[in-house]
């Protein structure tokens, strides 16, 4: 019986990452020559880098035809970046990776194993980062906190970084969210996952672009995304207050009339007030963070916008990007 081997696409976002991209492409193009069936592909999305990120890209797609390099009007964030890739990958299965090499591209005949054994998703699981331990700390607290809230499984220590069959690729595209977290909208939608346990090297040259303002809000993407506990606790801790307050109001009543006054403490009083209030804005905070993403999604705006399309013999005109909105296949805004 004849095996069939898969065709791979590699999808890459990039930003910045000028240093890096020779070795990128070497390592990248080196592990789809060893592969069997094709034509492989690496589509590459240029997050409006303002180094010579895009020219490098270029000029290896005008030299090998198995690259296609989208460049974005401006800098739309790793995860619109990674979703326009996704939207332009045409192989039987999509390795996703990062363009700082953190991701190695050595396992991809891997992640391909797992992926003949029946799996649709197979996952990297981060272990030994080559990171700070401050990073580190955060990373570990924060899946463990997501993993708590959310009332989907999402896996531990888990990146983007992982294999997707065809029939994820096609079904994340329909997902009309546009505060995206994608290795949470994999895991939502099922089927037979896996993880593959890998190693996370440092990065092979440049700085991180994932600053802690970026990683908070990719947080915050996961979390209200997959989770309506904040929004419940409100509830919890109004109920709480009135409890509270209904026990204290017998207290004062009690004293009143048996105790011959009434309780004092005006500090503990206005300390209190100031608590409450201190509460109220705080929720008031998470409500909005939900109201806020509701008004963005009702805007309906194209999740990115691409400049410039190149490689494989096509032009803008010719490869069109798209976003789903309410199942919707629109197309995105093209300039030039």
């Amino acid at each position: 019986m004849k095996t069939h081997h898969p065709r791979v696409s590699v999808a890459i976002p990039l930003f910045n990452e000028e240093p890096g991209i020779h070795e990128l492409l070497l390592r990248v193009c080196a592990v789809l020559d060893k592969l069997p069936g094709g034509p492989h592909e690496i589509v590459l999305v240029d997050d409006g880098s303002t180094d010579r990120t895009f020219e490098l890209l270029e000029a290896a797609a005008h030299a090998d035809d198995r690259l296609i390099v989208l460049k974005l009007s401006r800098n739309f964030g790793h995860q619109a970046a990674l979703t326009a890739a996704l939207d332009h990958v045409t192989g039987d299965v999509t390795m996703v990776l990062d363009g700082d090499l953190q991701d190695p591209p050595e396992l991809i005949p891997r992640f391909l194993e797992l992926h003949a054994e029946g799996n649709d998703v197979v996952y990297a699981r981060r272990v030994n980062r080559k990171e700070s331990w401050v990073r580190r700390t955060v990373y570990f607290c924060f899946y463990r906190i997501l993993d708590r809230l959310s009332s989907t499984r999402v896996p531990l220590d888990a990146g983007d970084c992982g294999l997707v069959s065809r029939r994820v690729v096609d079904l994340l595209r329909q997902m009309p969210e546009r505060h995206r977290y994608i290795r949470g909208m994999r895991s939502w939608l099922g089927f037979r996952q896996t993880a593959l346990p890998v190693d996370r090297p440092a990065r092979y040259a440049g700085t991180t672009k994932y600053t802690w303002q970026r990683l908070v809000g990719l947080s915050f993407d996961g979390i209200f995304a997959f989770s309506t506990v904040p929004i419940r606790t409100t509830l919890v801790f109004g109920l709480v207050a009135i409890a509270l307050s209904i026990v204290f109001g017998f207290y004062a009543l009690f004293a009143k009339l048996f105790m011959a006054g009434n309780p004092r403490g005006f500090t503990a009083l206005t300390l209190l007030i100031i608590f409450l209030s201190g509460v109220n804005l705080f929720f008031l905070g998470i409500i909005g963070e939900y109201v806020g993403r509701i008004y963005e999604q009702s805007k309906s705006r194209p999740m990115y916008v691409t400049d410039r399309i190149v490689g494989n013999g096509m032009d803008s005109s010719s490869r069109r990007s798209h976003v789903i909105v309410n199942q919707r296949s629109l197309p995105t805004i093209e300039v030039g």
